[in-house]
């Protein structure tokens, strides 16, 4: 049955959330300092192993995957075209607004989910994805963040020599030379890289401490627009690419995500609003309960 299905994805996920969130409650603000380098671990180690060897799998077919990646880069523009005229409307600051709605959490809460709806060998295209979206995050989105700042362009590209980004790179270059790694280097690296799965989720748990509903009518719009936006450009990329169903089923998915959590850290860097974004970030992970079960239906049932 297509409901108890989307409940096993999407049950064990939110219940790690809800995990961390009470140990976050139970430590106090000292948990920040415990999990600094749970975090950078994950960030720096861990989650790019995930990346390489998904990229590096014996499963993974680069071409095969290249219309999926584009509908992703397509996702993410067209929801900060979408999103652009609502922050004109209601007065809200595009900087503060747009970003988030063009990044959403296809790494802490995207890759787990797809895992659990689609297996191991779902994680590939997943990966993909999350590639897709940080690409125009980390250039488009921080250019937006970056507007009338007079940065010089200079942070817009600091992300590429990110763990993260040599990562997707190396495992580009692996699946498109179809060059293996040895098997026991990568088992190591693919049992690293699968453990930040659980360690993402039970952070985002953490890190929704830090956010609260100070300004939350800009939350509750970002939370409403950030999802159907994504999944308005899906529905139309669906009539113009031939996606497998698996393919079809990730593109859903991943277009009913949230915000993701790291627009935050983003805005607090940059000063850019940060409590405005913050609740952004939280009403938009909160209304996930019921946007990504819609997504998963969406492309489920197709």
């Amino acid at each position: 049955m297509l409901v108890q299905r989307i409940l096993s994805i999407i049950l064990p996920v939110f219940i790690t959330i809800a995990l961390g969130y009470g140990y976050a409650r139970w430590r106090g603000q000292s948990v920040r300092i415990e999990m600094a380098a749970v975090n950078r671990i994950s960030i720096d180690v861990l989650c790019p192993f995930l990346v390489l060897t998904a990229f590096a799998s014996k499963d993974f077919d680069l071409a095969a995957n290249l219309n999926l990646i584009v509908a992703g880069i397509l996702i993410s523009l067209g929801s900060g075209l979408l999103a652009w005229p609502v922050a004109r409307l209601l007065g809200y600051d595009a900087r503060s607004f747009v970003p988030p709605m063009m990044y959403n959490n296809c790494g802490n809460m995207g890759l787990p989910l797809a895992a659990l709806a689609f297996g191991t060998a779902g994680l590939p295209a997943a990966v993909a994805l999350f590639m897709a979206g940080s690409l125009v995050y980390f250039s488009v989105g921080i250019k937006i963040i970056e507007s009338k700042r007079g940065g010089g362009g200079r942070t817009s590209w600091k992300f590429l020599t990110s763990p993260m980004m040599i990562a997707m790179l190396a495992g580009i270059v692996l699946a498109a030379t179809r060059v293996a790694i040895p098997d026991g280097l990568f088992k190591s690296m693919q049992m690293l890289g699968e453990a930040c799965i659980p360690l993402m989720l039970f952070a985002l748990g953490v890190r929704m401490l830090d956010v609260s509903f100070t300004s939350w009518q800009i939350g509750l719009v970002g939370a409403i627009v950030c999802p159907l936006s994504g999944i308005a450009v899906a529905w139309l990329l669906d009539g113009l690419f031939a996606f497998s169903a698996d393919q079809r089923g990730q593109l859903y998915l991943f277009a009913a995500l949230p915000p993701a959590v790291l627009c935050f850290l983003v805005a607090e860097q940059f000063g850019q609003e940060p409590d405005k974004v913050a609740a952004i970030v939280l009403l938009g992970n909160l209304a996930a309960v019921a946007f990504v079960p819609l997504g998963l239906w969406l492309g489920l049932a197709a």
